[in-house]
């Protein structure tokens, strides 16, 4: 068999099964009602995997180009969608995040920032997560700066605990 061959089925087996190295993202751990009402883990356990570090993102403008300056929510969207594609382009996604630093300039916006939260990670699997508000961003129109960690394939979920809690 030609080295060309071999390499295109394993590159064809690995797509095939990448998807499936993918499926646990980490154990999150059990939450309080507290802890769920404010869309967060306590923490966050991971065992092998990829580790993701996603830089600051923040947007004055959305994916069509709209200003979406000065607007908490479209940021929020924004925001969250632009750490997926970071994610996705290290074979992942949003919901591989495990941990997340929220700067948000008006403390009256935490709770709709919780709520939209909770909307991103639909199955509970919250990050363990800090939201702070900080008096101003380094270009105006900035409402929200998220910084988060992803990990990918991890060996750890809620089938497979790596907790002492099991």
């Amino acid at each position: 068999m030609k080295f060309t061959q071999v390499f295109l089925k394993i590159s064809l087996f690995s797509f095939l099964i990448s998807p499936l190295a993918f499926v646990t993202a980490a154990e999150y751990m059990d939450k309080t009602p507290f802890q769920l009402s404010r869309a967060f883990s306590p923490g966050v356990i991971s065992k092998g995997g990829k580790i993701v570090w996603v830089a600051g993102q923040t947007a004055t403008k959305d994916n069509e180009g709209k200003d979406i300056s000065n607007n908490f929510e479209a940021q929020v969207k924004q925001v969250f969608s632009q750490i997926d594609a970071v994610m996705k382009d290290a074979g992942g996604s949003v919901g591989n995040i495990v941990q997340m630093t929220v700067f948000i300039k008006e403390s009256r916006y935490g709770d709709r920032f919780v709520e939209m939260r909770k909307d991103v990670f639909k199955n509970g699997n919250y990050p363990g997560s800090a939201l702070i508000t900080v008096t101003n961003f380094a270009r105006p129109g900035i409402e929200i700066e998220i910084q988060a960690v992803g990990v990918i394939g991890d060996e750890c979920s809620a089938e497979n605990r790596c907790s002492i809690k099991k």
